[in-house]
């Protein structure tokens, strides 16, 4: 039998993501809704032999759900990374057959977003719903739309088109039969492995991912030393999924804290610079108010009044400019440290909110001990500051 072969699934909800993981699989594991909503709301795992492969399927939430906030989404892709590590074999893109919008470019860049440029090199496009073709060949249908052309060459030309409802068993047609196509794209999908010289595509979020799998199988082997493999992997990726979601929760709270207790920090350091630079926008202001008053004197005044007042302005201009843009670095360095502090507060969290909890409690800590040592500088350049006692 071929190596197991992992695929992840995706595609915009309703374009039969589901109907397609059950055709290649030649029955019905996956669940199947007919309404408007994503009949996919959580991620599935599958594993079948098919034309002597072992095949596991991930069937993934529609991009851009009809009734899911995003961030229920980012759970599910991050089930599918958990499930797919260390990485899938290959992607398969599902569009249906009709016409390539705006819509649906949205959702080759959210792919795109979310697995980088890399997983072209590891994709097919599937088309579904095949009759639309009207008796052309997929090549054709695609040749017609420039962005899906594109789309097709990223993906090495690779392309197949099923139709979940018509092709079932077609014997007089064999372009026009799912099973003629499922073998044609299986050994597309053989084709991909072999050109990336029987890897799968990783990054190295996978690759910690399965770390943590392997020590995860590691313990439960270790407690529970009778149960099968398959059965310690499952559990493994259970336990992984939840403690990485945990820690997740974790990052994303430190984040937005670090970022917002950052400018806080940067109001710290302000208060410190302005010690210095107060005494100077006096003058400046001063120096202001005397052209100002120039101009309204004397005539031949009036030109280097005008341009003092232009220079003073322009001056107080890229002050604010350079405080908004170290408002702007502190946040983004705040975010950065924040976001660390929360994967570390995290651990040994239960749920979610725990370790949102741990997090805000960690981030707080830390951002106020850098509040209390800037109040030290401010209160030390005070005293050194002030003129020695003339004895």
């Amino acid at each position: 039998m071929v190596s197991d072969r992992r695929i992840v699934i995706l595609g915009k909800t309703g374009v039969g993501k589901s109907s397609l993981a059950n055709t290649i699989f030649g029955e019905k594991p996956f669940k199947i809704d007919d309404t408007a909503n994503s009949g996919t709301t959580a991620c599935q795992v599958e594993t079948r032999s098919v034309n002597e492969r072992s095949i596991t399927l991930v069937d993934t939430p529609g991009f851009f759900d009809t009734d899911r906030p995003e961030e229920e989404l980012k759970r599910e892709i991050v089930r599918c990374i958990t499930e797919c590590a260390p990485g899938p074999h290959a992607f398969l893109i599902v569009l249906k057959v009709e016409k390539f919008t705006e819509q649906e470019q949205a959702v080759i860049n959210e792919i795109h977003q979310y697995f980088s440029e890399e997983v072209f090199k590891y994709a097919t496009v599937v088309f579904t719903y095949g009759e639309q073709l009207k008796g052309r060949k997929i090549e054709e249908f695609v040749r017609q739309n420039k962005s899906l052309s594109d789309l097709v060459n990223k993906c090495g030309g690779r392309c197949h088109v099923i139709d979940n409802e018509y092709w079932k068993d077609n014997p007089k047609d064999e372009y026009r039969s799912n099973k003629y196509q499922v073998e044609k794209l299986l050994n597309t999908i053989d084709e991909i492995t072999k050109a990336n010289n029987g890897g799968c595509y990783t990054n190295e979020m996978l690759q910690v991912v399965q770390e943590i799998i392997e020590e995860k199988k590691k313990h439960i082997r270790e407690s529970s030393g009778n149960m099968s493999e398959e059965e310690n992997t499952r559990q493994a990726k259970d336990r992984a999924f939840k403690e990485i979601w945990i820690r997740l929760a974790g990052v994303a709270t430190g984040a937005v804290l670090g970022a917002i207790f950052g400018v806080v920090v940067m109001g710290g350091v302000v208060v410190l610079a302005l010690k210095k630079i107060l005494p100077v926008a006096k003058t400046l202001q001063a120096a202001k108010e005397a052209a100002a008053a120039a101009g309204a004197g004397e005539t031949a005044a009036g030109p280097v009044a005008a341009a003092t007042r232009a220079a003073v302005e322009g001056g107080q201009r890229a002050t604010r400019k350079t405080l908004i843009s170290i408002a702007g670095l502190f946040a983004a360095m705040g975010a950065v440290v924040g976001g660390y502090t929360g994967y570390h507060a995290a651990e040994g969290a239960d749920t979610p909110w725990e370790a949102v909890k741990m997090t805000t409690a960690a981030v707080k800590k830390r951002a106020w001990s850098i509040v209390s040592t800037i109040d030290g500088v401010v209160a030390y350049f005070n005293v050194f500051s002030k003129p020695p006692d003339s004895k």
